[in-house]
């Protein structure tokens, strides 16, 4: 069984149509829901959801609140590789660009570490472009059991690999896995990628081969404005649900990443603007009370101040996108442009003001 058999049940699924002809009644029903369904999700992520995105908020900052309470948890992505054999319009570290490529020693690695965990962060993202032969399973590992050494969790965006690579990866000390499909939309996801991750099902199942392995904690999501936004939410927010009905063991997130401006200047067909965004987060945390929701530092800092209370339980600072950034400083391109620059320490006081507590660590890996 797989996720997939959902995409299949939507593909000759008229969104436009769907979404076109939910009224005021459907949102009344929706947001009155104690548990609302797939149609209810729909809805509340409708045009015409847009005249009660202040009821949508208000019932997202209550479930927030019952679930996760007043708190931040705060995390910092470290780039160790920028190698990468596929052409994705609208990535940075594609294989066409001409930027400088870097993929850091061991040593490079725990200089990165030690500077990051200098600021309090316990909970690291290690990410690298999508090469096997520059970044091999083997490589990852050795990098996540030397960043265990200074993180209580170590989490990965790499390339899809397979079952028994995520236990090994698992068994080197990683216990989490953000992967995002970019669009669950099946015709542009082929316009948009070259190389092997070009296969659409392959990328769709890591989630739950990752979870088969045991992993802790998985994190989907859709790079938003590649795409018709609410289909890819839509669509999101039913993978998200399928993950934690099938294994729920498993702590399941979502994201919400916004195209930024990145090398190669690929410009978004279906931009997203910061209401839309709003009303996505919170049609998630109405649909899927359980989940985290992440936001990153792709956002600028006025918009993730106004979203804490609304719905979000996770997000990054003091980033980098460069390989190396942090201790070498930009000798590379990063992946794409950090709209929020802020140090560690200017985002938790940002958390602090706004009545909430950011979390350095909530778990250690033994």
């Amino acid at each position: 069984m797989s996720f997939f058999e959902t995409i299949e049940r939507y593909r000759d699924f008229d969104f436009a149509d769907a979404i076109g002809r939910a009224g005021e009644a459907d949102i009344a029903r929706a947001l009155s829901a104690e548990r609302p369904g797939p149609e209810d999700f729909l809805a509340l992520l409708s045009p015409a959801a847009e005249g009660r995105l202040e009821d949508m908020a208000r019932k997202s900052q209550e479930i927030t609140l019952r679930q996760f309470g007043r708190v931040i948890q705060l995390y910092a992505p470290l780039y160790i590789s920028n190698y990468c054999v596929n052409e994705c319009a609208y990535c940075g570290f594609r294989q066409g660009t001409q930027i400088p490529r870097m993929k850091l020693t061991m040593e490079e690695i725990e200089r990165e570490a030690r500077i990051i965990a200098a600021t309090g962060i316990r909970h690291i993202l290690v990410l690298t472009g999508e090469s096997r032969r520059e970044s091999p399973v083997s490589y990852i590992g050795e990098s996540i059991e030397l960043l265990r050494e200074h993180f209580s969790s170590v989490s990965a965006e790499v390339y899809p690999v397979d079952e028994p690579e995520y236990a090994e990866l698992v068994a080197s000390g990683l216990d989490g896995l953000t992967i995002y499909q970019e669009t669950y939309d099946e015709n542009v996801y082929d316009a948009l990628h070259r190389g092997p991750k070009r296969d659409y099902r392959w990328r769709l199942d890591a989630p739950e081969r990752a979870c088969a392995a045991h992993v802790r904690t998985v994190g989907v999501g859709a790079l938003l404005g590649l795409a018709d936004w609410r289909r890819d939410a839509f669509l999101t927010g039913l993978h998200a649900a399928w993950l934690q009905d099938r294994f729920p063991e498993i702590e399941v997130s979502v994201s919400l990443p916004r195209l930024q401006p990145q090398e190669g200047h690929y410009t978004s067909p279906h931009e997203v603007g910061d209401k839309e965004l709003v009303q996505i987060m919170c049609a998630f945390r109405l649909f899927i009370p359980r989940a985290g929701i992440t936001v990153s530092t792709r956002e600028r800092g006025y918009m993730r101040d106004n979203l804490v209370g609304l719905g979000v339980t996770r997000m990054s600072a003091g980033s980098h996108t460069e390989v190396g950034g942090y201790a070498q400083g930009p000798r590379t391109t990063g992946q794409f442009e950090i709209a929020d620059h802020r140090s560690v320490e200017e985002v938790s006081a940002m958390i602090y003001s706004r009545g909430y507590q950011p979390v350095f660590k909530d778990w250690q890996n033994l």
